[in-house]
């Protein structure tokens, strides 16, 4: 995969303020709606779609393990990516790389981000959208991972993160119903005025049990994908368990891989 924007690359040598002067700039390039190369109507299935018949759309997922040295520190990053095509997983990639900064809220990509720059390089085929394991226009400077790496690579790119980084809900998001969205809007907390719409809080599984309630994913643009799509595609690719399955898979195969390397 090309890099785009090489200028905008994640330095963990940075001083915070520059970190946090970089994110606005991503911010400033990142294009918060529907802009791709395949027709939007087909992502109503996203793994199963395609912009012609033989052209199937390439949806990557993204996730992270991490390894730690002797003293018990986590001082590597084992990044994961799972390529899927017409609901059939295509390509397994990952790669492992040292880990500059420890983890500082808000600066996440400048942690994880080359780790994942480097897996991605190891993709033989070019993914048509990435989902990943965290925050995209749901964040302070409006700049989580999923929009740094996504206008890096200027690939369409959605966040989807467990815990909600900032920006209010505009109801209440406990025990909501299967398919659900509540928006998420901008608040003092947020580069960006008051009120703007950065993404949905999506129930994508739930309970049958009153006793019990899973919660929603956290879910935003990162890079030329708008909010209302970004949940969409969330929806349709969370078949039987609450992560998007390419997502689900990314974090299975970190995990695995890992397994691997302290055998």
């Amino acid at each position: 995969m090309p890099t785009a924007r090489p200028d905008l690359v994640p330095d963990g040598t940075l001083e915070r303020d520059d970190m946090e002067a970089m994110q606005r700039e991503i911010a400033d390039a990142a294009i918060f709606e529907d802009d791709f190369d395949f027709d939007p109507a087909t992502l109503g299935d996203p793994l199963a779609a395609a912009s012609s018949p033989d052209d199937p759309l390439t949806v990557v997922g993204v996730d992270q393990s991490f390894l730690t040295n002797e003293d018990g520190d986590q001082d590597r990053a084992l990044s994961a990516a799972v390529a899927m095509r017409g609901g059939e997983v295509v390509e397994r990639v990952h790669a492992v790389t040292p880990l500059e900064i420890p983890y500082i809220p808000g600066l996440l990509s400048f942690r994880e981000g080359r780790p994942i720059l480097a897996a991605l390089e190891e993709l033989s085929v070019e993914p048509d959208l990435i989902l990943f394991d965290g925050s995209g226009r749901i964040h302070f400077r409006q700049a989580g991972i999923a929009t740094h790496m996504g206008v890096v690579r200027d690939v369409p790119s959605i966040g989807v993160a467990k815990s909600l980084l900032c920006g209010t809900p505009t109801d209440d998001t406990e025990d909501l119903s299967e398919g659900t969205r509540v928006p998420i809007e901008a608040n003092s907390r947020v580069d960006s005025p008051d009120g703007t719409l950065l993404g949905y809080a999506v129930q994508t599984r739930q309970y049958d049990s009153p006793n019990r309630y899973i919660n929603p994913l956290y879910v935003s643009p990162g890079h030329r994908v708008g909010p209302e799509t970004a949940a969409d595609v969330a929806l349709a690719l969370a078949s039987s368990y609450k992560l998007p399955e390419p997502v689900r898979l990314a974090d299975s195969y970190a995990d695995e891989a890992k397994r691997g390397l302290d055998e």
